[in-house]
Parts: C-alpha cells; sequence; structure tokens
C-alpha cells in the first residue's frame, strides 16, 4: 500500500508562531500588451525551520511570489508578514539564493565574497565578518578554497559559495529561487544532499522554489502545490517521509504521480481518486 501524503488546505494565516505569513497574496505584472496575473489569493505560513517549497510548473507565479517576499514586488492585493511586520522592502533578514552562480565578483576571493555583504550592510566589522565567513564556508565544505577566485570553481562549488553568503547574514529566512537547475544531474543531486546535511546542522528556515516534483519531495518537508497560470493554492503537502534515499522508490514514484495529477487535473473529484483522504483541495 502506498503511504499517503498527508497535508492540508493552506488557509487564512492566523497562528502567532508563523515565521512567514502570506495572505491572501495577488501579484501582477506589466507587458506592452496588458497587465497580467501572475497569482491569485495564494495564502499561507511558514514556521521557524520549515523546508517549504513553492512547487508548480513554469509560468505559474512561484518566482514572483519568492522575489514578493524578498521585497522586491508590491502585492496587488493581500499582505505578507513576517514575524507579524508587514514586508514592504527588501532586507538582511531575507536573502535570496538564485539560479545563477556568477553573481560572485570574479575579483573577489571565496572568503571575500562571502564577507561583502557583511561589509556593504554594515553587520559586521571586517575581523568578525573574516570569521562568519571561514565558519560558513567550513559548513559548506569549502575551507580550502577561501583565498580561490570564482572562475576557478566548478558550478556547483559556486552553488555552496553563494549558500555560504547567504547564511553567514543569519536571516530569518533563506529564499532559494530554483538554485539548482542549471548544474548537471549528479551535482544537483549532490547539492540537494549538502543543503539537506547543512540544514539539519544549522536548522536555518527554508522557501525554496521548483519545478521539479522529485526535487519538492527530497528537499521539503512541507510543499505548496501552484496551479497553472495563474497561480493558486491547489494544496499542501506534508512530504517529510522522504530524502535522497527514497527516489526510485515504489511509494516516492507513486507519490510523484499523485502530485502531478493534483498539480495539472482540473477535474475536482480529483481527490477521490487519488485517495488523498486527509488533504482538502483548494479550487
Amino acid at each position: 500500500m502506498n503511504a499517503p501524503l498527508q497535508g492540508h488546505t493552506a488557509s487564512n494565516p492566523t497562528t502567532p508562531s508563523a515565521l512567514l505569513s502570506v495572505d491572501h497574496v495577488s501579484l501582477e505584472y506589466r507587458t506592452p500588451e496588458r497587465v497580467v496575473r501572475a497569482t491569485h489569493q495564494v495564502s499561507f505560513e511558514i514556521d521557524p525551520a520549515d523546508r517549504f517549497v513553492l512547487l508548480g510548473p513554469s509560468g505559474c507565479g512561484k518566482s514572483t511570489l519568492l522575489k514578493s517576499i524578498a521585497g522586491f514586488i508590491t502585492p496587488c492585493e493581500g499582505e505578507i508578514r513576517l514575524l507579524g511586520q508587514k514586508i514592504e522592502q527588501p532586507g538582511p533578514d531575507r536573502i535570496v539564493v538564485f539560479q545563477e552562480f556568477d553573481q560572485l565578483p570574479p575579483w573577489k576571493t571565496v572568503k571575500q565574497n562571502v564577507m561583502f555583504p557583511l561589509l556593504a550592510s554594515k553587520t559586521l566589522k571586517r575581523r568578525e565578518a573574516e570569521e562568519r565567513a571561514l565558519y560558513y564556508l567550513e559548513k559548506v565544505g569549502l575551507t580550502a578554497f577561501a583565498d580561490a577566485y570564482p572562475h576557478t570553481l566548478s558550478g556547483g562549488m559556486k552553488a555552496r559559495v553563494a549558500i555560504a553568503r547567504a547564511l553567514a547574514m543569519q536571516p530569518k529566512i533563506l529564499l532559494m529561487d530554483e538554485p539548482f537547475a542549471a548544474l548537471d544531474a549528479l551535482t544537483r543531486r549532490k547539492m540537494q544532499e549538502e543543503l539537506l546535511l547543512l540544514w539539519e546542522e544549522v536548522r536555518f528556515t527554508l522557501l525554496f522554489v521548483t519545478h521539479s516534483i522529485e526535487e519538492a519531495l527530497v528537499v521539503g518537508n512541507r510543499i505548496l502545490l501552484l496551479s497553472p497560470h495563474p497561480g493558486r493554492v491547489r494544496a499542501e503537502i506534508h512530504s517529510h517521509q522522504y530524502d535522497l534515499h527514497s527516489l526510485g522508490g515504489v511509494e516516492f514514484q507513486a507519490s510523484a504521480r499523485r502530485i502531478h495529477r493534483l498539480l495539472f487535473d482540473e477535474a475536482p473529484e480529483v481527490e477521490t481518486e487519488l485517495g488523498f483522504a486527509d488533504i482538502r483541495i483548494a479550487y
């Protein structure tokens, strides 16, 4: 028998213990021809130390939603709150790791790249910034490359530098926008493994965007499914029972197929058909 995916529909955030609350958020952007709605009335909560994944097909607004949480885009409807305070602009309490790792200034060493935001934001003095940079480089296994330059690093190593740089700021939430999508399959799996090991040690709060069902099941302990454009909440699923060792397993693959059906099947009776007795799907 397939193990059920535990979950519930995201609702109006009211829990005071929530770190991040996204409350009926709609987002729009302009093209030369018209205004396009990226997301519609999206609500969810993220608790401290969650590994929360936004999963959906290309064009469902998940990256736009992440940028709004980062403070770069203002919702046209709804509100986003961090520890109860409305988000209105970017801040060091929300650090983004994007897909491209060539954002590392090539004239700075690995250590200098990690130190840079600490110094630019005047978070720490130089000596303390260096100590913290070396601490997080050790966490991602790059101590030996502290004095190397980005052009000498592999794609996976650049990804680890970007993660170390983000965590060195000690944000309240780490935002990752398809961070491993540009990597080859083997490196991508290795980075997923390293991210989970790092989370086990540091227990940071993670919001992770992907369009890969398998990656969502591996990385996340909670997954929010967004419908095709415009993004609406389909369901929220608890996926803590899976990890990298689950890949290829019968239950894992069955769960991936069922999530695919949840994402793309327009029929409301999909809940009954798929046997998700403990998931209330939002339509």
